[in-house]
């Protein structure tokens, strides 16, 4: 099984962009982290900024809004050039429609999932979906501690994706370090999103290796 690993460049330093996104240029895809003060309590970048990024990121972009009425503004994400453009289950009540607009633009279609949201309804809906996102931390910060309680949704996530025989890629974001990232390989996560844990480790390049080869251990168990 193909093994991803997305640094999140919420933990870049913002005025050095450009470098820090030449730091993760051995990864899969740099995950952005785009937050509007409503759906989370905090804010990050805009389209602006993150056509900026996909302007001179070495890898494609991971897109993963944590923003309301994703009707309206995911498939500007999905037309600066986004490989992938996420969003929130809990932010939409047409999660169908959404996907299907990103799909049809060019970009990879993702849902993610709120620690709390119970999976079971979205499970018919995997088809239209070419990633699914079980959040390991509640989503909104960087830094904060993995939370185990989670993998039996993505256990499941992972079955129901082997019985259906879909390409859907299973991604866990919040707290992956060389520990966490075992767990959430063996309940079936393929891709990963890392950010404390490869920018500041001092050799961004070498965390990324450390967490790719860790990760395929676990699958291979």
């Amino acid at each position: 099984m193909a093994i991803r690993i997305n640094p999140s460049i919420l933990s870049a330093d913002f005025v050095n962009m450009e470098r820090d996104l030449g730091a993760i240029a051995t990864a899969d895809l740099a995950h952005v982290d785009v937050m509007d003060n409503h759906f989370v309590p905090n804010l990050t970048f805009g389209p602006q900024m993150v056509g900026r990024i996909q302007d001179v990121s070495p890898i494609p972009l991971d897109v993963h809004l944590m923003i309301d009425n994703p009707e309206r503004w995911a498939p500007g994400y999905a037309e600066l050039g986004a490989y992938s453009v996420t969003f929130h289950a809990e932010s939409t009540d047409n999660p169908v429609a959404v996907a299907r607009r990103l799909r049809e633009i060019g970009a990879r279609a993702g849902l993610a999932v709120k620690p709390g949201t119970d999976i079971e309804t979205y499970l018919e809906l995997m088809p239209e979906f070419d990633q699914i996102l079980v959040m390991t931390v509640e989503p909104g910060f960087g830094g904060q501690s993995f939370i185990p309680d989670v993998m039996p949704k993505l256990a499941l996530l992972d079955q129901a994706r082997k019985k259906s025989g879909l390409d859907v890629w299973l991604q866990v974001d919040g707290g992956i370090t060389l520990d966490t990232i075992v767990i959430a390989a063996e309940a079936g996560a393929d891709t990963f999103v890392a950010g404390s844990s490869v920018y500041n480790s001092g050799n961004p390049e070498q965390a990324i290796a450390g967490l790719r080869a860790a990760a395929h251990t676990a699958h291979k168990h």
